[in-house]
């Protein structure tokens, strides 16, 4: 395989027509088959999969280039997930309109050079995978809460950890699925996973999401300002699922077809291996 086919195959796996603004190709490269991948991937970790004779290097988070800069134009996708969950469309791109600004303005002065210079430099073809693994384990979360959970409508916030520790990324990290908002007996009403669209929407967003009915939502990650306003206004719960262990939900998605097609997979910087 060739990274153009490698990215394919992985908008085919997220139901994508087209290669998304925070993910791309780097540097191109041909005959893969000792893939080097993880979370973030930098210099360093460049010159290491070199060392190992990789042919190929995988990153998920866009540290490089223009899928970097760009972060913020993916972030418009979350108004449909938002309409999917209730929200009026106008409500959805006005709550999510001052983060997307805030995320543009802190990207455009970081060094987006760095990666894609060293990889360059040293022969590797180099490319990163994010919105496309983002909705992948977005649905893979999503589907197995509702096969977990969807005949118990008392389900509390304790059912919900334990339906999310039977998944082996968030069994295998120490950084597992948490409850930011709420406790262990709070009933969870509607569960939302919510996880992929660049980066997490703001405190609108979430105010937007709960007053939409939304009971509990699942999140990689939540900023301190979240959690804040939502413990304050006291209409819904959070659970943070995970960082790196939802991240591996969805690039292990892409991986295991990778390796079904006799690519060896190296994973490291925070991609847990499943098996």
């Amino acid at each position: 395989m060739n990274t153009i086919q490698i990215m394919e195959l992985a908008l085919k796996l997220a139901g994508l027509d087209e290669v998304p603004e925070d993910s791309g190709i780097l540097v191109e490269g041909e005959n893969i088959k000792k893939v080097f991948t993880g979370i973030d991937m930098d210099t360093a970790e460049i010159m290491l999969a070199k060392q190992l004779g990789a042919d190929l290097v995988i990153a998920h988070h866009p540290a490089a280039g223009s899928p970097r800069v760009n972060l913020h134009k993916v972030m418009v996708n979350q108004i449909d997930r938002m309409m999917e969950a209730g929200v009026p469309i106008n409500k959805a791109q006005k709550a999510l309109k001052e983060k997307m600004d805030e995320v543009e303005r802190t990207l455009h002065v970081t060094n987006y050079d760095r990666a894609v210079s060293a990889a360059k430099l040293l022969g590797m073809p180099f490319m990163n995978i994010h919105t496309p693994s983002d909705i992948i384990a977005q649905r893979t979360v999503q589907e197995h809460i509702d096969k977990c959970l969807g005949d118990e409508p008392k389900a509390k916030l304790k059912d919900l950890i334990d339906c999310l520790m039977k998944l082996p990324e968030y069994k295998k990290t120490p950084a597992g699925p948490v409850i930011r908002v709420g406790s262990n007996d709070d009933y969870c009403g509607r569960i939302f996973v919510t996880m992929a669209g660049g980066t997490g929407g703001g405190v609108n967003v979430y105010k937007a999401y709960f007053e939409a009915g939304i009971g509990t939502l699942v999140v990689m990650h939540a900023k301190e300002d979240v959690i804040k306003a939502v413990k304050e206004q006291n209409i819904g719960n959070i659970v943070v699922a995970g960082h790196m262990a939802s991240d591996s939900v969805g690039m292990n998605g892409i991986l295991t077809k990778l390796e079904a097609r006799g690519i060896e997979v190296i994973r490291m910087a925070g991609i847990i291996d499943p098996r």
